[in-house]
């Protein structure tokens, strides 16, 4: 055994260990690939094969089979250069967390406004100086009058969130 390390070594390959550390590397990408959507997936453009064997993972419901096509595709993935498909999902993470945190903002604006009244939306006009005030008093107002029945989440509600959403998309 001891005579192999040495081969190694002298041959210049990486260990066992390091090969198995950057097979299970490869095969984790591998599945996350899977996780993608089919238009985040093409926009990769990964060979057809390593394509085509992400989208069977989907499709297979048997766990067996599920980790032998995920050991084939860590298989394909060995044969790729990891760095562009990495930094692609870095991105796509960086993209999701932003959309992410804007859901957020929107919503802690659409919830201040409803439960806040009047003074939410003056700090509101405050931060926007061109927004309508009336047509976001109407907003608000519906919105108001719609929790109160306890009918949350409905017409109004959602037409403040959009109102809100399409002005957060108009400033950087």
């Amino acid at each position: 055994m001891g005579d192999d390390l040495a081969d190694d070594e002298a041959a210049g390959r990486p260990s066992k260990s390091a090969r198995k550390r950057a097979a299970h590397a490869a095969q984790d990408l591998g599945e996350a690939l899977i996780g993608l959507s089919d238009g985040d997936l093409d926009a990769l453009a990964l060979p057809e094969e390593l394509a085509a064997a992400v989208r069977a993972a989907r499709r297979i419901t048997s766990r067996a089979g599920g980790a032998r096509q995920r050991q084939y595709i860590g298989k394909l993935m060995r044969a790729l250069d990891p760095a562009p498909v990495r930094a692609a999902l870095a991105a796509r993470g960086a993209v999701s967390a932003r959309e992410a945190e804007r859901f957020r903002r929107v919503e802690e604006w659409r919830e201040r406004l409803i439960a806040g009244g009047a003074p939410a939306l003056e700090e509101l006009t405050r931060a926007h100086p061109g927004i309508e005030t009336s047509e976001w008093a109407r907003r608000v107002a519906a919105a108001q009058a719609e929790r109160s029945r306890g009918a949350d989440r409905s017409g109004a509600s959602r037409e403040l969130f959009r109102a809100l959403r399409a002005l957060f998309d108009t400033m950087p």
